[in-house]
């Protein structure tokens, strides 16, 4: 067991616990959070519940159990596809229901665990869990997605991706019809208040920058092609569903389950379709496409009638 004993700090002071035990001791919101439901945080000997809010000049008392850490596990995906393989860098078409890297709760397949699984030797920068990753896609997003295989290619690429360098093109097809029928959503993102696993527009998040256009209007939905100037998760789902427009399939952000039904989605419908950077040792230009996979074309055809 570890244990911290600590007062309270002045810039923490009416924040909640779960933040400021992340801010204070590194963890993440999603273990901060675990800690303090199994009562692990006290304030002046009062055991706190996750929204309560520190107050000046209290003492905190911390308790916690060390959690080994997510590991890779070699696995066959015989539906990822290789776009892209060079030294430095490897492009994926990544199918839904596969995550980037390996998580605390996710028990599924993995983009790192595939490309370990097929005998690939990834850039060893970044956390154990993450090793290699730039960017990553949700697990119910397909699509394309670049992988680290050389330190250089890591650093390199981080960099475009935080200099906003990257082109990064999605096809959506969303509830609706969005007015203007193209448009920019400048919105900041973070943590839903009500919940540990959703995103939400709040006047506390990070900038985050959606651009839009309609490609094609169906009686209920629309198909748009969306541009993302920053890379928040759930960027595309988030702005889209604050619009009241969100991605069809999107039952966590408010997507129409009957639509859903007809449609026989089982995700949201959202793929990323074209990847654009230079590349991380030449600085030559590089460009990358995807077609839509076969639930997401069905559910399209269906919408065309």
């Amino acid at each position: 067991m570890e244990h911290r004993s600590l007062p309270v700090p002045d810039g923490l002071v009416g924040q909640r616990v779960d933040a400021a035990l992340a801010t204070m001791l590194g963890f993440s919101r999603s273990f901060a959070a675990e800690v303090v439901q199994h009562g692990g945080v006290t304030l002046d000997g009062r055991v706190l519940s996750k929204s309560d809010r520190l107050h000046a000049d209290g003492w905190l008392e911390v308790t916690w159990e060390e959690k080994s850490g997510p590991e890779i596990v070699p696995v066959e995906i015989p539906e990822l596809g290789i776009v892209y393989d060079d030294d430095d860098v490897v492009v994926i078409d990544k199918p839904a229901g596969v995550a980037a890297h390996p998580s605390l709760g996710w028990e599924g397949p993995t983009v790192l665990g595939a490309l370990a699984g097929a005998g690939y030797r990834i850039a060893t920068s970044g956390p154990p869990e993450r090793q290699g990753i730039v960017h990553r896609l949700d697990v119910g997003t397909s699509g394309l997605m670049a992988v680290a295989k050389s330190e250089r290619a890591y650093s390199a690429l981080k960099w475009a991706f935080k200099r906003r360098e990257v082109d990064k093109i999605y096809h959506a097809v969303v509830q609706g019809h969005p007015d203007p029928l193209a448009g920019t959503i400048d919105g900041p993102i973070g943590r839903h208040p009500g919940s540990e696993w959703k995103f939400a527009v709040t006047r506390e998040g990070k900038p985050s920058i959606t651009h839009y256009r309609t490609l094609e209007a169906f009686p209920y939905a629309s198909l748009l092609e969306v541009e993302l100037e920053t890379g928040r998760t759930h960027q595309i789902r988030v702005h889209m569903s604050a619009q009241r427009h969100p991605c069809v399939g999107d039952s966590m952000y408010g997507a129409d389950p009957t639509l859903s039904k007809r449609l026989g989605l089982e995700r949201q419908w959202l793929h990323a379709m074209r990847l654009g950077f230079a590349h991380p040792r030449t600085g030559e230009p590089m460009e990358f496409h995807s077609r839509y996979p076969a639930d997401l074309m069905r559910a399209l055809e269906v919408l065309r009638g």
